[in-house]
Parts: structure tokens; C-alpha cells; sequence
């Protein structure tokens, strides 16, 4: 087991509950005509106006209650009074569609609710034909800097996405913070190694990290077993059965994608896994559209944490996106079935259009 030193502090991610809609038709909206949630003259610029355009479209849009959307958003009902009450004095409720902060709320939502989400996050796109990931990277950054606590335990995945969130996570210490990687990799130097960005993780909150000294994929189903019982990898990967959250992003089976780039698979296994209906990877676990692992040897051979301990984690976050990815993400919405989904907007709505 590697263990690399640090430090960190306390905040708890508020659990969104899905709710059934209120049958009661909330003040202020109207039987007809349609209500739009528009942001402030200057626009949003901070997570309170967020927070705030969030209620406004749930109340006046979803017809939820105040209550309702209090334990959605994990306030107060008096918060949710002044929010309102701020977003009419600030003119940004509507009889008119407007808005783009407007459409992003739509999309988050329906995302939350076809999928079950505690949270959905989506990240708005200047070009709809311009490369997502900086985008989600930024978001996914942001989220998690939000919802890291002290006392956590936190299991990484990695890949281009996660690398770079890293400039735009706020650095902070929190105590007994750990962190541990899904997967092997240590000794390989390649830009996108998974131990690197567990590493680079834990030193942001001054945790303590821990790597699975191994490779990625091994040569056979015995060497696997071999590292496991005899070279120690039973105590990290029991780690992962005390996890508070997991942060994953999902691989495509595009030679552009990180796994193929880094040398990981090989032309031929590559064409052998989409015979056998793979759409993605998650940890190197590669799965089909419905989320069900494909029957490929190399599902045997990767070192790396399974799906069933990934799914125990009370948090789950997936970041991901891109055209090239999207049935690799509706099968991932399956295979691990997310607590909280960060993408870009393009991305979001194709999933919506085909799930």
C-alpha cells in the first residue's frame, strides 16, 4: 500500500430527496401563458444567485412547494421565502421564455429527474461544436470543492476530465481527509496516470493518499489474484467499503479517448470489446448501453475497485462528456447509477433525447 501524508475540514453535502409535484398551483403563477426564471441584469455571480434561480424555477415552473423545495435544496424554509421574495424584487420572474441560465435549470432538472439525481450539474457550452471538457473540468472542480469535508473518505478515478478539474478545486486543508485511488497504475509514467491525480488530489485538501501499487491491467486472472492475497492490495481495496463518495468519469472506445491514447488497449481488444457491444468504461470496466459488464476477459484482468463497491458509496459523482461518449453515459447512469452528474449542456441534451 502507498500512503502519501497531508491534512484537511468539515462540510456535508445536503442529500437532495425526489418529491412528488404539488398538486396545488403555487402564488404568483398563472393557469396560462408560461413562467420564465431570468437572471438579473449582470447575471449570476455567485452560487447564492444560483441557489436562488434554482428555487424560483422549482417554484414557479415545477409548481413545488415551499417545503418542498427547502428539503430538495437542503435549507430552511425561511430561506426559501427570502429567495423568492428576492428573485421577484430583482425582476427575475417572467410571463415570457428568456434566459439561458433559464434553459440550463430546465435541462438540470429533467436530468435529475429521468435519472433519479440528487444533483445534477450541467455546464453551459459559447460553441456547441467547442471541446466540453474544459467546461465540465471547471464545473466538476467547483462542485467538488463544495462538497469535500473533513473526515471523508474519497475514491478517484482519473482521466483527462478529473486532471482538469485540478485548477479550479479551491485548495484548503481538512482533517483526517483521505483519498484513495480506484485503480492501479503506479510506475507508469504517462501524463493521465490515475495515481498522479489521486496524489495531486490528496495534496489540494492536505490528505493522506492511497495508491494500489500495481499496473492498471495485469496479464492474467492469477497474477491478479496473486497481488491481491500476497502482496498486500486486499487492505486498499478494503478501503473502498468505508467510502463517503466516489468521483469517476466514464471512457469511451474512441482511439482520441485517454485509455487508448495511454496506451492501455490495443487496437485489437479495443475492436473485440465493441463486438461484444461495449459503449464505455468505467475503472477499465467495460460495459454495454444497458450497463451490464461485457464478457471480456480484460473485465478480469484490470486492478482495479468493482462496480458493487462503487455503488455503496453514499456519494457518487460522475463527470463526463462529449459526443463520442453518449451512450457510454446513459449506460453508465445504469452501471453505476450516479448520485450527482456533471456534464456539459450539448451533452445533456442528447442523453435526454435518447434515454
Amino acid at each position: 500500500m502507498y500512503l502519501l501524508r497531508g491534512k484537511m475540514q468539515e462540510d456535508h453535502m445536503s442529500k437532495a430527496k425526489a418529491h412528488k409535484q404539488s398538486a396545488g398551483q403555487p402564488a404568483g403563477t398563472t393557469s396560462s401563458g408560461e413562467i420564465a426564471i431570468v437572471p438579473a441584469r449582470g447575471g449570476v455571480t455567485s452560487k447564492t444567485d444560483r441557489l436562488r434561480v434554482r428555487a424560483a424555477w422549482m417554484y414557479f415552473v415545477e409548481q413545488k412547494t415551499q417545503n418542498e423545495i427547502a428539503e430538495i435544496l437542503g435549507i430552511g424554509r425561511v430561506s426559501v421565502v427570502r429567495m423568492l421574495a428576492d428573485a421577484r424584487a430583482r425582476n427575475e420572474v417572467k410571463i415570457t421564455i428568456e434566459g439561458d441560465l433559464a434553459e440550463i435549470t430546465r435541462i438540470e432538472r429533467a436530468l435529475e429527474e429521468r435519472f433519479g439525481l440528487e444533483r445534477a450539474v450541467v455546464a453551459p457550452l459559447s460553441d456547441p461544436n467547442a471541446d466540453p471538457i474544459p467546461a465540465i473540468s471547471a464545473a466538476t472542480g467547483s462542485f467538488v470543492s463544495d462538497v469535500m469535508a473533513a473526515g471523508m473518505s474519497v475514491g478517484v478515478g482519473w482521466g483527462r476530465t478529473l486532471f482538469g478539474s485540478l485548477p479550479f478545486i479551491r485548495a484548503r486543508p481538512l482533517a483526517d481527509f483521505k483519498v484513495i485511488s480506484l485503480l492501479g497504475g503506479v510506475g507508469v509514467a504517462r501524463r493521465f496516470n490515475p495515481a498522479e491525480f489521486a496524489w495531486r488530489f490528496a495534496r489540494a485538501f492536505q490528505g493522506d493518499g492511497y495508491l494500489i501499487p500495481a499496473p492498471a491491467v495485469v496479464d492474467s486472472v492469477e497474477t491478479k489474484t496473486a497481488l491481491v492475497e500476497r502482496c498486500g492490495l486486499h487492505e486498499i481495496l478494503a478501503l473502498a467499503d468505508t467510502l463517503d463518495a466516489v468521483i469517476v468519469s466514464v471512457g469511451g472506445l474512441a482511439s482520441a479517448t485517454t485509455f487508448y491514447r495511454g496506451g492501455y488497449l490495443t487496437e485489437t481488444v479495443r475492436a473485440a470489446l465493441e463486438e461484444k457491444g461495449a459503449v464505455g468504461d468505467i475503472l477499465y470496466h467495460f460495459y454495454d448501453i444497458d450497463g451490464q459488464l461485457v464478457d471480456h476477459p480484460i473485465n478480469d484482468r484490470v486492478m482495479s475497485v468493482d462496480v458493487d463497491r462503487l455503488r455503496r458509496a453514499p456519494m457518487r459523482i460522475l463527470t463526463s462528456g462529449g459526443d463520442d461518449k453518449i451512450d457510454a453515459l446513459i449506460g453508465a447512469m445504469k452501471l453505476v447509477e450516479p448520485t450527482v452528474f456533471i456534464t456539459d449542456e450539448e451533452s445533456a441534451r442528447s442523453i435526454l433525447a435518447l434515454a
